[in-house]
């Protein structure tokens, strides 16, 4: 059976091949290849410039310029290539070392330093490199853009809300009122301190040999200070020098950017949950799209299916990202390969979460709010407003001023009229009384607009 959209096992290549298309070039198996094929040409390279081991009289920019082209023109046909020395010889990186060699082997000038290819190399010096620059690429290219698309839609709905009064609840019951730009200003606030806190993590690097100590590299030229090679050559990729490991890079970085994507994800599951109450509750209509059908009997249904669908992919994603966050940090001694088999789904978690966004954005964009039915609740709850009586009650030290709100008001269901005649028979200044008086569920928002007015600035 072909592969294809309707073949494909994993529902990331197949139903939601169109939200993941951005990851495919970062993490498919063609992609790992091409990033660890850029490593071992970007050593080679380095290798080259260093007049101690190869004598550079001989490389000429030709020479260069064929090297380049290995990896600018890496097709399909080369991965398989790859992929066939693999099945025989059962190693990735040799076979991608063997590669190298076979292209050589088709320029007479450069065939004297094809054993230079991988010199000195463990495996890990390039699957970590690849790895960390996979995951670079895919927070500044996916990731991060996704994060600044779905804040920037917050802040936008924040300030445009910030005049809807909303009934709060906490514990499911009616509360304090805030407005709807308020609520949505406190996702906008969480979110972006994970953005910041993201961009911020350091992307770690080893380029040290077999067990973090250059033996093959003293024993081969041990008056060069590899030390300080393998600081220039991984800083020279912007990324940070990781100088004490073992024969990995511990992972302790990736545990760190995957602790954070997944507090943001759990802050997005929280807003997806709120926004998918909202709307059973008719304070937000989604716009109808005609050729839609949002039940299979009842033609009458518009589901929140994007809120929906968000949650239950960024629930997939945090459960593979909290493994390996638990996982790849631990190595039995200086290295055992149960790492491996998990660093190969870092592509897959990520991309649950790339699918959980764009649904979010989906349904944010579909989202119209229903200013009448957020009165109609608030209406309902004059009650409310016994924190405001109670409270001026105590700054004039009326005794029992809770007890009297709440014998007025626990249980029960009270109007306006039920309100102001308890505030006319308080013993309070007339101007108190008629400031109370004016307070209404729909505008005792205290000092929500002037919060998202400051926050947004």
């Amino acid at each position: 059976m072909c592969l294809t959209l309707l073949t494909a096992i994993s529902p990331i290549d197949g139903r939601y091949f169109e939200s993941t298309k951005s990851l495919r070039c970062i993490f498919s198996e063609f992609s790992f290849l091409k990033y660890r094929l850029k490593v071992e040409i970007l050593w080679l390279k380095k290798i080259i410039k260093m007049d101690n081991i190869i004598n550079t009289e001989k490389i000429q920019k030709t020479d260069i310029l064929f090297i380049d082209n290995i990896l600018k023109n890496f097709t399909i046909k080369d991965a398989i290539y790859i992929k066939n020395i693999e099945k025989k010889i059962n190693h990735d990186v040799k076979s991608l070392e063997y590669f190298l060699k076979y292209k050589f082997s088709k320029s007479k000038r450069l065939s004297f330093i094809s054993e230079f290819i991988h010199f000195g190399c463990t495996s890990e010096d390039i699957n970590n490199i690849a790895y960390a620059l996979m995951i670079k690429d895919s927070l500044n290219q996916v990731i991060l853009p996704l994060w600044s698309e779905i804040i920037s839609f917050l802040k936008k709905y924040a300030i445009q809300y910030k005049n809807s009064a909303l009934l709060s609840m906490t514990h499911g019951q009616p509360a304090t009122p805030s407005t709807m730009g308020k609520e949505i200003l406190n996702f906008y606030y969480r979110m972006q301190r994970q953005f910041f806190k993201l961009k911020k993590i350091e992307i770690l690097a080893k380029f040290n040999g077999t067990t973090g100590n250059y033996n093959a590299y003293v024993a081969a030229y041990p008056d060069i200070n590899w030390h300080a090679i393998s600081q220039e050559f991984i800083t020279s990729l912007n990324l940070i020098w990781n100088p004490c490991t073992t024969q990995i890079e511990p992972h302790d970085y990736i545990a760190e950017i995957f602790g954070c994507i997944s507090l943001f994800n759990n802050i997005l599951i929280d807003f997806n949950r709120d926004i998918w109450g909202y709307i059973s509750l008719n304070y937000f209509k989604q716009i109808s799209i005609d050729h839609e059908i949002g039940s299979s009997v009842m033609p009458h249904k518009i589901n929140p299916i994007d809120f929906e669908n968000s949650e239950g992919n960024l629930g997939l994603s945090n459960a593979l990202m909290n493994h390996m966050r638990n996982k790849l940090p631990i190595s039995r001694w200086q290295r055992d390969l149960s790492d491996s088999t998990v660093l190969r789904n870092l592509g897959v978690a990520l991309s649950y979460s790339v699918i959980a966004y764009c649904s979010m954005l989906r349904g944010i964009k579909k989202l119209k709010i229903h200013n009448s039915q957020l009165l109609k609740n608030l209406n309902k709850n004059w009650s409310v407003l016994s924190e405001a009586i109670q409270t001026v009650m105590r700054k004039y030290n009326i005794k029992n001023s809770y007890e009297q709100l709440k014998k007025l008001t626990r249980g029960k269901e009270i109007n306006q009229i039920d309100i102001h005649n308890f505030i006319s028979n308080l013993n309070i200044p007339e101007i108190e009384k008629q400031r109370l008086k004016n307070i209404t569920p729909a505008n005792y928002l205290g000092l929500s607009v002037q919060i998202i007015e400051e926050e947004t600035k």
